[in-house]
């Protein structure tokens, strides 16, 4: 399981993240997902910490707290929805076959 970090500053880097993490246990990986057009950072990450209970530590000190000038919010990552294809049909929403 991993955590998700949001609110984050778009200066922040992986380093940053993995040694504000690392005082709660060992940060086994870092995604920091970027913007497709611009490079640049969304705002959220997702940390893999090595246990459990590191990641407890890390949510209950993180969460809500002050970091590069944002408040962190830090909680267990949700698995990724299927969103479907994106076939350009959305449910027949505008389908002239209406029932």
């Amino acid at each position: 399981m991993s955590l998700y970090v949001g609110n984050l500053s778009y200066e922040v880097t992986q380093e940053n993240l993995s040694t504000v993490f690392a005082n709660y246990g060992s940060v086994k990986q870092i995604s920091l997902p970027t913007d497709r057009e611009t490079g640049r950072v969304r705002g959220f990450a997702f940390v893999e910490m090595g246990s459990e209970t590191e990641e407890a530590s890390a949510i209950e000190a993180l969460d809500g707290a002050e970091w590069m000038g944002r408040n962190l919010k830090v909680n267990k990552a949700r698995p990724r929805e299927d969103r479907g294809s994106f076939d350009g049909n959305r449910g027949n929403y505008g389908s002239r076959n209406r029932y």
